[in-house]
């Protein structure tokens, strides 16, 4: 549960979240598109609490990349083009380049119509994992959030992919989660989390020097 909460996330910055596993991370930042909604306090975009916008409207302008990615029982095409319908196939595909998925996915007899399986059973979490990077990459949202986006992913995968993620924060206001700190040592601040509450906040070199949690 999270409590005594309040941060700011200003107009193209990169704020991290880190802490131990239930600390609240994840849970934090679902709120800003709404998987969870808060039981006291405000969570606002612009200064418009988000129970106020239109769940079409936060969507659009939200794009999200989860520890656990759910994927639709369609095409890795269909499921890619859930970042910004109406896309075309050079655009998708251009994407799926980006998410370092279009190999694979032209390796496969049905290439970019191949069936992913009911919440994406028939691709391996790395895979998964891709096809929703591709799908944000698509997406072009002005608000981005990173829960362990390359977690699934080998190491040379995770840095090829860590190049476009970063390219897609960038200019973007960005809430990013992650264990390892190379992740996070590029933020513009870095929020240190503890059974639900912030207990440090700072630069990587800040933290550093404070020598305290993170």
């Amino acid at each position: 549960m999270l409590h005594d909460i309040s941060l700011d996330l200003p107009a193209g910055s990169i704020t991290a979240l880190v802490g131990p596993s239930g600390s609240g991370k994840s849970t934090l930042a679902t709120l800003v598109p709404r998987f969870h909604d808060v039981t006291s306090g405000e969570v606002r975009i612009g200064g418009v609490d988000v129970r106020q916008i239109d769940p079409a409207v936060l969507y659009r302008h939200v794009g999200f990349v989860l520890q656990d990615v759910q994927l639709l029982g369609m095409s890795v095409a269909d499921n890619i083009r859930l970042g910004r319908a109406g896309a075309d196939d050079d655009e998708v595909r251009a994407a799926a380049r980006a998410a370092h998925i279009h190999d694979l996915v032209v390796s496969r007899p049905d290439g970019y119509e191949t069936a992913v399986g009911e919440r994406g059973l028939k691709l391996s979490g790395g895979e998964k994992q891709r096809v929703a990077i591709a799908r944000a990459i698509l997406k072009r949202p002005r608000i981005v959030i990173l829960d362990e986006a390359t977690s699934a992913l080998d190491s040379a995968n995770e840095r090829a992919i860590q190049a476009e993620l970063k390219q897609v924060a960038t200019g973007k206001t960005a809430l990013v989660i992650a264990h390892r700190l190379s992740t996070v040592v590029d933020a513009h601040e870095i929020l240190v989390m503890k059974e639900g509450q912030i207990v440090e906040r700072g630069t990587h070199a800040a933290l550093l020097a404070r020598a305290g949690v993170y």
